[in-house]
C-alpha cells in the first residue's frame, strides 16, 4: 500500500513545488506582464504600419512573459532578506523558504536562455539590443539600494521593448521609436510611482529607496504632473506615425483612466493607491487599441 502511495506523494510535491515556482515567477500576478506587453504590441503595429510580421510578433509576445518572469525571479533572489519584513512579500517562495536561492539562480537562466533562443532568429541589431536587456533586468533589483530613484531603471528596461521591435520589424531604430520609449519611461515612473506609495511604509523600514519616497508629500502632485506629460508624448507620437481620430480618441480615454487614478491616489491610502497602479493595464489596453483601429479604419 505504501508502494502505491509513494509516487502520488511524489507527484503532489512536484506540483506543490511547481506552484512555488510559477509564484517566484508572478505568473498567477500577470499585471507586469501587460505593462510590458502593451508598449511592446504599440511598437510592433506601428514599425509595421499595423501588418507585424508573425514570427517577430510571437518572439516578442513570448518574450515579454518570458522576461518579465525572469525579472522577478531575479528581483526576488536580491530582495529575498528583505521581503520577509514587509507584510506584502513576506509569503514570496525565497522570503518563506519554498524555494531555494539557488534554484531562483537556475530558473533565472534557464528563463534567459529560453528568451536568448528566441532572440537568435532575429537579426544582429535586435540581438545586440537584447543584451541590453538582460543586464537591466539583472541591474534593477539592486538598484533600490543605492539609487533614489530605482522606478527610472526600470522604466528603461520596459521601455527597451520599443527600439528591439523597431530593429526586429524594420532593421532600423528611428526616432520615432526613441520617441515612444521616453513615454514609456515617464507611464513607468508614474504606474510605479503609485506601487510605491502602497509600500512606503515598509520600505522606509527596510531601508530601501524609491520615488514615493523621494518626492515625499509632492508624490501626486509629481505623478499628475508626469501623466501630463506623458498624454502630450503620447500625442506627439500620433502626430509622428500619422495615426487617426482612433489613436486621439485612445489618448482622451486614457486621460479618463488618469483621472480615475488620481482620485484613488489622492489620500495615499495604500490599497488604493495599489489599486491605481493595476488600473494601468487599461491605459495600455486603450492606446493599443487606438493603434489597432487607427491602421485597420485609416482617415
Amino acid at each position: 500500500m505504501n508502494t502505491r502511495a509513494h509516487p502520488r506523494g511524489l507527484l503532489a510535491e512536484l506540483t506543490a513545488q511547481l506552484g512555488h515556482y510559477i509564484r517566484l515567477m508572478r505568473l498567477d500576478r500577470p499585471i507586469g506582464i501587460w505593462l510590458l506587453l502593451w508598449p511592446t504590441l504599440w511598437g510592433l503595429w506601428i514599425s509595421s504600419q499595423g501588418s507585424p510580421d508573425p514570427w517577430v510578433f510571437t518572439v516578442f509576445v513570448l518574450g515579454a512573459v518570458i522576461m518579465r518572469s525572469a525579472g522577478c525571479v531575479i528581483n526576488d533572489f536580491a530582495d529575498r532578506n528583505l521581503d520577509g519584513k514587509v507584510s506584502r512579500t513576506r509569503e514570496r517562495p525565497l522570503a518563506a523558504g519554498t524555494v531555494a536561492p539557488a534554484e531562483a539562480i537556475v530558473l533565472f537562466l534557464a528563463l534567459c536562455m529560453i528568451a536568448l533562443g528566441l532572440v537568435l532568429t532575429l537579426n544582429r541589431m535586435t540581438q545586440l539590443l537584447a543584451v541590453g536587456a538582460v543586464v537591466l533586468t539583472v541591474v534593477y533589483p539592486f538598484c533600490k539600494r543605492f539609487f533614489t530613484a530605482p522606478q527610472l531603471v526600470l522604466g528603461i528596461a520596459f521601455a527597451w521593448a520599443l527600439p528591439m521591435a523597431f530593429a526586429a520589424q524594420t532593421g532600423e531604430i528611428p526616432r520615432l521609436a526613441w520617441l515612444m520609449s521616453l513615454t514609456v519611461v515617464v507611464w513607468a515612473l508614474v504606474y510605479d510611482t503609485m506601487y510605491a506609495m502602497a509600500d512606503r511604509a515598509d520600505d522606509l523600514e527596510a531601508g530601501m529607496r524609491s520615488t514615493a519616497i523621494l518626492f515625499g508629500q509632492a508624490d501626486v502632485f509629481v505623478i499628475s504632473v508626469l501623466q501630463l506629460v506623458m498624454l502630450f508624448a503620447l500625442l506627439l507620437v500620433g502626430e509622428v506615425a500619422m495615426l487617426g481620430v482612433w489613436y486621439r480618441l485612445s489618448v482622451l480615454f486614457s486621460a479618463l483612466f488618469m483621472l480615475y487614478q488620481f482620485v484613488l491616489i489622492r489620500k495615499r491610502d495604500p490599497q488604493n493607491c495599489f489599486r491605481a497602479f493595476l488600473n494601468n493595464r487599461h491605459i495600455g489596453a486603450t492606446i493599443f487599441a487606438g493603434i489597432a483601429l487607427s491602421y485597420i479604419f485609416p482617415d
